[in-house]
């Protein structure tokens, strides 16, 4: 019974400590919270609690803070995240709903995260590598120009033009047959193995059609094996000015490591690499990986197999409200995209 309150108290702590960002005592302890015990057995739980690494003193004041341990505990023994209510995924719904295209999205994404949460988001445009083929298109665009129209599952269009030295704009059956072969034999595959798949194309074709065959195969090869798409959108690095105080160094250090979006990308893969697609990874302060980072927690998801987002904060952040803000939003964008 003693861990179970023990456990309360620190839920206690923690939660006044966002609240407030003042170090939290005892007698206010038992001021805000029904704790049913004396204030002798809060001041012997928080001794047990500092002893166990799970808060601790900033200062010579009767007031204590969480540590990231303590955080972790926190976090670890929530129930379940709290679901948003109808109002606010209504919200979110219409606002999302709105967006015109691919670069909407993600632009309507990280305002909405960082806006609900008061936090910086982050959010990684869908991965080709990781997307499956909606569609190819195949359209002669004069003289022996071709162009290729590449639509995959996230809504991501790529187009490539290649010059496959002949006029189709006078064999429109040609172009028909090839498009309806290509779309046979990609659509719904992974990108990451279009190229290997549509290998046996030039064996289905006419042998006057196979040059023709093997510059759309190489260009759609090129699409897939296109490494620039990994990028990352960012909103709201204004909001850790406000809580500037949360970061024991220097916050312009946090601000460059966001700027690197190599670190952002590869932070991203490794917190959204969860079994369970509805999952929430939440790392802690000194949990992450890079060193600038070790003053913030990351709580991140995926959107589905082609990308992740999240929101990066000082650790003393309201942990419940951001994993279900993070967790409601991605469920959003995956819906959009997939739809």
């Amino acid at each position: 019974m003693s861990d179970d309150r023990r456990l309360d108290v620190l839920r206690a702590i923690v939660q006044d400590y966002v609240r407030t960002s003042e170090p939290v005592g005892s007698k206010s302890l038992l001021e805000r919270h029904q704790l049913g015990v004396s204030a002798a057995t809060v001041r012997n739980d928080m001794a047990v609690l500092e002893e166990e690494g799970l808060i601790t003193a900033p200062h010579t004041s009767a007031g204590r803070v969480p540590t990231d341990a303590g955080y972790r505990l926190f976090v670890d023994r929530l129930q379940q995240i709290k679901p948003m209510t109808r109002a606010e995924r209504t919200a979110i719904a219409r606002f999302l709903d709105g967006a015109v295209d691919l670069d909407d999205v993600v632009s309507r994404t990280t305002r909405l995260l960082s806006s609900l949460t008061q936090q910086v988001a982050v959010m990684q445009y869908p991965s080709l590598s990781r997307s499956t083929v909606r569609h190819v298109e195949l359209v002669p665009v004069g003289g022996t120009r071709l162009m290729i129209v590449l639509i995959v599952n996230t809504g991501r269009v790529e187009q490539r033009v290649v010059d496959v030295g002949r006029d189709l704009t006078l064999e429109p059956e040609v172009v028909a047959q090839l498009r309806a072969l290509v779309n046979e034999l990609t659509v719904g595959e992974r990108l990451s193995i279009v190229a290997a798949g549509t290998a046996a194309i030039g064996d289905r074709v006419v042998p006057a059609d196979r040059a023709l065959a093997e510059v759309v195969l190489d260009a759609l090869a090129v699409a897939a094996d296109e490494q620039t798409e990994e990028r990352i959108a960012m909103a709201g690095t204004g909001n850790l000015a406000r809580v500037g105080s949360d970061f024991p160094t220097s916050l312009s250090q946090v601000l460059e490591a966001l700027e690197e979006h190599v670190v952002l990308l590869r932070l991203m893969g490794s917190m959204a690499s969860l079994d369970d697609a509805s999952a929430v990874a939440v790392s802690i302060g000194a949990e992450n990986p890079y060193e600038p980072l070790r003053t913030t927690s990351v709580v991140a998801t995926t959107y589905g197999p082609a990308g992740g987002l999240g929101v990066v904060g000082p650790t003393r952040m309201d942990y419940p409200q951001a994993m279900a803000t993070v967790r409601a939003v991605a469920h959003y964008v995956a819906d959009i995209l997939d739809g």
